[in-house]
């Protein structure tokens, strides 16, 4: 019998028992846009993004963060994501500290379809509300919050489902 040792690390599983208190929505009406959004587990325990995204009052996108306690994540080179989205663009973000005003992302496409979507750290961009920043990519050794963006500059409905979210 041949053993399969697996080196990834666990942020996140999603199954009908998980506890998703710690998951939030944030969307633009922080800054007097429209959009709404929720967040649940569904029927099969996946995690289920949903909403709609609106450009009135200058709004325009819809944000699903995770904050957790401080992850070493030395070692570890990619974020790997199962997820089925709608056919639509998102964005995977990344903070090492959660108190940062600087986020890291990678914009994603989904297909209709269940997806493994592997996005190396490195690859993250420096963000602050929408704008590149001009520091280096994502290089960090901890991580304390990751989540999902949709900000497509249209109106538009949109559903990520999501199944589990791992390190490298």
């Amino acid at each position: 019998m041949t053993m399969i040792i697996s080196n990834n690390m666990l942020i996140f599983d999603f199954n009908k028992s998980s506890n998703i208190s710690d998951w939030r929505l944030v969307n633009d009406v922080v800054m007097g846009g429209r959009s709404t959004s929720e967040f649940y587990l569904n029927e099969e325990g996946y995690g289920v993004f949903a909403g709609n995204v609106s450009l009135e009052n200058n709004g325009g996108f819809s944000f699903l963060r995770y904050r957790f306690d401080e992850k070493n994540i030395e070692g570890y080179k990619k974020i790997i994501l199962r997820l089925k989205g709608d056919g639509k663009e998102y964005q995977f973000r990344t903070k090492s500290n959660k108190n940062s005003q600087e986020s890291y992302k990678k914009t994603f496409k989904t297909t209709g379809e269940w997806q493994t979507i592997e996005i190396f750290l490195s690859e993250l961009q420096p963000v602050f509300r929408g704008q590149k920043l001009n520091i280096p990519n994502f290089s960090s050794n901890k991580l304390e919050e990751i989540g999902f963006l949709i900000g497509n500059k249209k109106n538009e409905s949109f559903k990520l489902i999501v199944d589990i979210i791992t390190l490298e």
